[in-house]
């Protein structure tokens, strides 16, 4: 298992979990991560996974992968197979610990008959609508069920012959009976078990009858002999009906402690969301860069080691807030800084010809691959006598404060030389097409000999040697702080998250990039080679920008 940067720290988990070694409660430390297989994890599971993982490791326990599949009808093995990759790519592994809710079928059905026969449980024939319209509200107490008395004999009959088949979905449910005028909504005679016929991902049609999440998962925790069941906020209130059943049962309890959820401004992380952003084919799939997803993250060339920082770098909370995005973009940006080799790319390209460099000359000039990491080492760039450069890079009148390449003006070529422009070459429609420069051999690499100073270093490629490509600029998908308090969250979607651009330019170092290896485009942002490339098109992801480019005060020049 990868040490997480979470493993140190005393938040206020790890001070309940040492207190309960310290009293004795517990004599060792197992906690689980609980997915329900009904879609892509994203940034908001990788910290609780970096909790449930990071606080097994702090004690030297263990934590297990439970997938809570109880219902068949949102549930694929896609995303089974999906979680697994995504927990192993942000560097935790459960070794042998890997379980499902649906293991434990047959237990939780004894565990039903148990209420059952208790007079703690009873088959309910109300609707949906009805059964809401009996909870009551958090202000006026519910009524009960007219089926609420039935004999522990009908109840028993009534729910073999659902587990046998005899009804249709919807006719009937199994419903614990605890008090219909309690203050917390979740005790008022939950349902346990709901009728679905549907194929089951691992269990096939074995079942016909599936338990709710809430008498599954504390169940699961107590079969798995779990010490610490580390759940969000919005399980708080779940609590007391967690402990009910066990209590009722009759078998042993974990401890239950909540954390806030992790709220990212300029995103949404409900499930539901995201599934219908795929669905309306607003994004390209769970993967699209765009979307908060890990796989999203793995494709855009996020580093996992990112997410882990970021989590660690929000810790834990026992309130929810609203974390700023620009902190995980820091995370990100940090990791990449380090371990992200440098490369030359010219995203709009400008052709430049230097009249006096020497027709059929080529130059291999050395190139630093990350000036953060001497071990990184270095690289042969060829140079000839025509250039790409970044269109943005010249100005025929230029603005104030610009400092790169106008008419008559010397800048620094990197790793090269300095030149100055000549003239200029338009089209028809006045539109500048070519630049004519000269070049100072002399400053190869270097400052002139003369003492002559530039201010602006600029990047480039060698048109004989580019590799074309298409690059992928991502950015926020909301263009709002807060797209989950809008009426409709889909009018917050950013219309400018992606821009392609089909004709760009890549040293021929690039020519070879595997997917999901991080790159900085000097000047321009890292990048990662994306899925679709091919041997004959190249394409690259925008990971993130160099700076914030949402920041208010932008630099020029």
């Amino acid at each position: 298992m990868t040490d997480s940067p979470t493993s140190t720290g005393t938040d206020f988990i790890r001070t309940a979990v040492r207190e309960d070694l310290a009293s004795g409660r517990f004599t060792r430390v197992s906690t689980r991560f609980p997915p329900e297989p009904n879609g892509y994890l994203h940034i908001g599971h990788a910290k609780a996974i970096s909790v449930d993982f990071g606080i097994a490791a702090d004690f030297g326990g263990t934590c297990n992968l439970r997938f809570d599949d109880t219902n068949p009808v949102k549930e694929e093995q896609e995303y089974v197979d999906n979680i697994m990759a995504d927990i192993r790519w942000l560097g935790y592994d459960w070794d042998d610990r890997l379980f499902f809710a649906s293991d434990y079928f047959e237990q939780l059905y004894q565990y039903a008959v148990t209420l059952i026969q208790k007079g703690k449980a009873f088959v309910c024939d109300l609707t949906a609508d009805e059964m809401r319209a009996y909870r009551g509200t958090l202000t006026e107490p519910g009524k009960n069920s007219p089926y609420r008395d039935r004999s522990v004999e009908e109840n028993l009959d009534l729910f073999t012959r659902m587990r046998a088949g005899e009804f249709p979905d919807g006719t009937r449910t199994l419903r614990a009976k605890i008090d219909m005028a309690a203050g917390n909504i979740n005790m008022r005679d939950p349902v346990m078990y709901r009728i679905i016929h549907a194929t089951h991902h691992r269990t096939g049609d074995t079942w016909c009858i599936y338990p709710m999440y809430d008498f599954a998962h504390g169940q699961s925790d107590s079969i798995e002999g779990i010490t610490h069941s580390l759940c969000s906020l919005e399980y708080e209130d779940h609590r007391p009906l967690y402990d009910w059943y066990v209590r009722e049962i009759g078998i042993y309890a974990p401890r239950q402690i909540e954390f806030a959820r992790l709220i990212l401004s300029y995103t949404v992380l409900s499930k539901r969301k995201l599934l219908r952003l795929v669905k309306d084919g607003l994004v390209t799939g769970w993967d699209d860069p765009r979307m908060p997803t890990l796989s999203a993250f793995r494709r855009r060339g996020v580093p996992a080691a990112a997410i882990r920082n970021f989590a660690a770098l929000i810790g834990v909370a026992k309130n929810n807030s609203l974390i700023d995005v620009a902190l995980l973009e820091h995370a990100i940006r940090n990791e990449l800084n380090r371990v992200a080799e440098r490369r030359m790319a010219v995203l709009k390209p400008l052709r430049v010809v230097i009249e006096n460099y020497p027709e059929g000359q080529v130059e291999h000039l050395t190139a630093v691959n990350n000036p953060e990491d001497a071990g990184a080492g270095t690289r042969e760039v060829p140079f000839s006598k025509v250039l790409y450069i970044e269109r943005d890079d010249f100005r025929e009148v230029p603005p104030p404060k610009y400092f790169r390449l106008t008419p008559g003006r010397e800048v620094r070529l990197r790793y090269a030389y300095f030149i100055k422009c000549v003239d200029v070459v338009k089209d028809a429609s006045g539109e500048v097409i070519e630049l004519r420069c000269t070049y100072d051999p002399a400053t190869r690499g270097g400052d002139a000999p003369d003492g002559r100073k530039v201010k602006a270093t600029i990047h480039w490629v060698s048109a004989q040697h580019a590799v074309p490509a298409e690059v992928r600029n991502y950015d926020r998908l909301f263009k709002s702080e807060r797209p989950d308090d809008a009426d409709d969250f889909m009018t917050e979607l950013n219309p400018d998250s992606l821009e392609v651009l089909a004709q760009a330019y890549v040293e021929p170092a690039l020519a070879s990039a595997q997917p999901g290896t991080p790159i900085q485009f000097e000047r321009n942002g890292y990048y990662c080679a994306d899925l679709d490339s091919t041997p004959g098109k190249l394409v690259f992801n925008r990971t993130i920008t160099l700076k914030d480019s949402w920041a208010k005060i932008e630099s020029k020049g």
